[in-house]
């Protein structure tokens, strides 16, 4: 079926809505069209047994207790009906349709069932005979003709998830949640698959695929399609996990409909992987997935940060992202799936917007992340795909590609592939998909990668100019070291009214006259006590403190010392800070402040930081970028690294835009003067025409 076919179809069922417009809002739509869609591709699917199947249910019925083997083996698929409707002969029957549907329903075997329960569907019923919509619907359906026969399986899932995709805009909601696109499938299907066809052609391979946000299912049916395009006898077995209820419950029909025996689909496993991992002790050869993007896993958190406690026992050691985005734990956990490298080893893609790359400061989750990769030298490569490309968002977004079993020529590398260039229009956009990739574009991108070297092609022109251009770099690369950069506290202290004011704002100060008594007698006469210690405070400093400003915190040390001893006054430590930062101001032709050993105590005012290339000695770094410029300044060797001990914190980003920038230089000013020009003149003669 060609691509117009599947927009006709998918249009056509859509069209429904005009049915139930007025008993369903416009967010309830899906209860009704997405199962619907999937019983009618059933009931055609089981049509031509179910002859057959109501032969042997009646024969067994009464003898065995469980004949569910006997009856899958009759309808030559994992699963069945055993009442005596279809969709044709509900329609036979109209005023008993809401009944007789019901034990259509419950006519399927447990596993359909399970698939029609996730749609709720059973309510919906109800609700569309209670409107009297019920016969309208399974009537519209019943024109529907969606046999494996006529409409392959890749167009089915082209139309679940156009239908899926119409939904989300109708909902207006997680705009982060999109289907991917069939080209990128390919594209990280061949990145994941293709660089192991000579281990693929070997008789008897087997192989384990996992994606856990398996969605419609598409992933996964795409992965094995390129395993057996290597290998057509290759063993292959699906696993994913989903947590939208609709979702899962359309993947788990159609790998019903794919697999006869029942395996794939029994491998589709309903809930939230962050949560509640459905597969732990498993490993897999190949995982790809394509997270929601921004989406944020405050629902998961408890049982998140308890599998980060875990430390590397646990599926989130290294690091928790924030908790507004959660797509770096979805990486993760399927490194933590991983085949390990002693049993072969695993390869993952996964689609992420371009926050992971960048977003996190050293030390914190993100950057955590990004280092436990880069360090163990996971990652393989990166692909920036073009913009406009998915169906509800059109931010840029990015491939990437990790393994445990890097080639000895690949070690401690990673290949970052600009293809941001490489698309073509569409004829006509769906949703914010207005662009795609051609074969040739995917053929580029994975010569690129298969070269695994620095490339810069200019290719064909495709809506804007084409080509490709690929950077490798050491893991090194993309590690630093923040050093903490401090200078002198340098003071000048006067006694003045607005220094005053300054001091009666803070803490320390306030917390004079607070009482924590809790009869009320004792509690204003601990606080009268208090506001006359404050008073006390105030003027003995407007009595006894010099007049003349002073740069030498020595001496106004001095002064403040024989102050509070002249007037009786006690000075806490907490206090005198607090008067010496209220007193204080910056002054740079100050001395320093020196502690009791004589070392410059840092102004927290003047504290910098500074990012120095790991490859790179921090000294080297410093004498070169900042003594220079400022030399009273030193380096907080305080501030080490909790990892390597070493000063500074160390930190990883990946900067595309850094890395594949181009410098475009501005126009020339006759240039633009000449353009002015002709502008006024244009004005000029358009006013003209007005006034004349």
């Amino acid at each position: 079926m060609n691509p117009t076919d599947f927009r006709e179809k998918s249009a056509f069922i859509w069209s429904l809505a005009d049915l139930i417009r007025d008993t369903f809002r416009r967010g309830k739509y899906q209860d009704v069209i997405l199962p619907f869609t999937v019983l009618r591709r059933l009931d055609q699917v089981l049509a031509p047994t179910k002859d057959g199947v109501l032969q042997t249910y009646n024969r067994f019925k009464g003898d065995l207790d469980n004949p569910d083997q006997l009856l899958r083996k009759s309808a030559g698929f994992a699963f069945y009906n055993t009442s005596n409707y279809d969709f044709d002969r509900l329609l036979a029957e109209p005023p008993q349709i809401g009944r007789n549907m019901a034990t259509y329903i419950n006519g399927f075997s447990p596993n359909v069932v399970e698939i029609l329960d996730k749609f709720d569907f059973r309510n919906t019923v109800a609700k569309l005979d209670e409107a009297g919509l019920l016969f309208k619907v399974v009537q519209r359906f019943a024109d529907v003709d969606l046999h494996p026969e006529r409409v392959d399986n890749h167009t089915m899932g082209s139309i679940y998830e156009d239908l899926l995709r119409r939904f989300n805009e109708a909902l207006n909601e997680n705009p982060g949640e999109h289907f991917t696109p069939r080209e990128i499938v390919q594209l990280m299907a061949r990145m994941l698959v293709g660089h192991d066809a000579d281990d693929l052609q070997t008789p008897g391979v087997g192989r384990m695929i996992y994606d856990p946000c398996a969605g419609s299912g598409g992933m996964l049916t795409i992965a094995r399609e390129q395993i057996e395009a290597i290998n057509p006898q290759a063993q292959v077995w699906l696993f994913g996990q989903e947590v939208n209820p609709e979702t899962f419950a359309t993947c788990k029909a159609d790998f019903l409909i794919k697999d006869p025996t029942g395996n794939d689909a029994d491998n589709i496993r309903y809930g939230s992987t962050l949560s509640n991992d459905q597969f732990k002790g498993k490993a897999f050869d190949y995982q790809l997935c394509n997270p929601p993007y921004g989406k944020d896993w405050k629902a998961d958190k408890e049982a998140v940060e308890g599998e980060h406690d875990r430390g590397s026992a646990g599926r989130f050691g290294p690091g928790l992202p924030r908790i507004n985005d959660g797509q770096t734990l979805f990486l993760l956990h399927m490194l933590h799936h991983m085949r390990r490298e002693k049993d072969g080893g695993g390869r993952v893609a996964i689609i992420m917007n371009g926050s992971p790359l960048f977003t996190g400061d050293a030390g914190s989750g993100e950057s955590e992340i990004r280092r436990t990769i880069l360090e163990n030298d996971w990652l393989d490569a990166i692909v920036a795909l073009p913009e406009q490309v998915f169906y509800n968002t059109g931010i840029g977004t990015y491939v990437w590609l990790l393994t445990n079993r890097k080639e000895p020529e690949r070690k401690g590398k990673v290949l970052l592939i600009d293809a941001t260039r490489l698309w073509t229009p569409m004829r006509k956009s769906l949703g914010d998909k207005r662009r795609y990739l051609t074969q040739a574009h995917i053929d580029q991108i994975m010569a690129a990668y298969e070269a695994y070297d620095a490339q810069d092609s200019q290719g064909a022109k495709h809506g804007q100019d084409g080509g490709l251009k690929a950077k490798l770099f050491p893991t090194s690369a993309f590690g630093y070291r923040k050093i903490t950069v401090e200078r002198p506290l340098r003071r000048r202290y006067q006694v003045d009214e607005a220094g005053l004011e300054r001091l009666r704002a803070t803490r320390a100060f306030a917390k004079l006259a607070e009482s924590k008594k809790k009869k009320q007698a004792e509690r204003e006469a601990e606080e009268a006590r208090g506001r006359a210690r404050q008073d006390a405070i105030l003027e003995m400093l407007r009595r006894h403190m010099p007049s003349d400003a002073t740069t030498d915190r020595g001496e106004f040390d001095s002064w403040l010392k024989r102050a509070a001893k002249g007037a009786g006054v006690q000075l806490d430590p907490t206090l005198k800070k607090a008067i010496l930062a209220s007193l204080g101001t910056h002054d740079p032709e100050a001395l320093p402040v020196t502690d009791r050993q004589g070392q410059p105590e840092p102004d927290p005012d003047l504290r910098d930081h500074e990012t120095v290339p790991l490859a790179e000695d921090v000294e080297t770094y410093f004498e070169r970028e900042v003594e220079p410029y400022v030399p009273d300044a030193w380096i907080n060797r305080e501030v080490t690294d909790p990892k390597d001990g070493q000063v500074g914190k160390v930190g990883y980003e990946i900067n595309f835009n850094r890395y594949f920038y181009e410098y475009t230089p501005p126009r020339p000013i006759e240039e633009i003067d000449r353009d002015i020009k002709q502008l006024e003149s244009e004005i000029l003669d358009l006013l003209k025409e007005v006034t004349a």
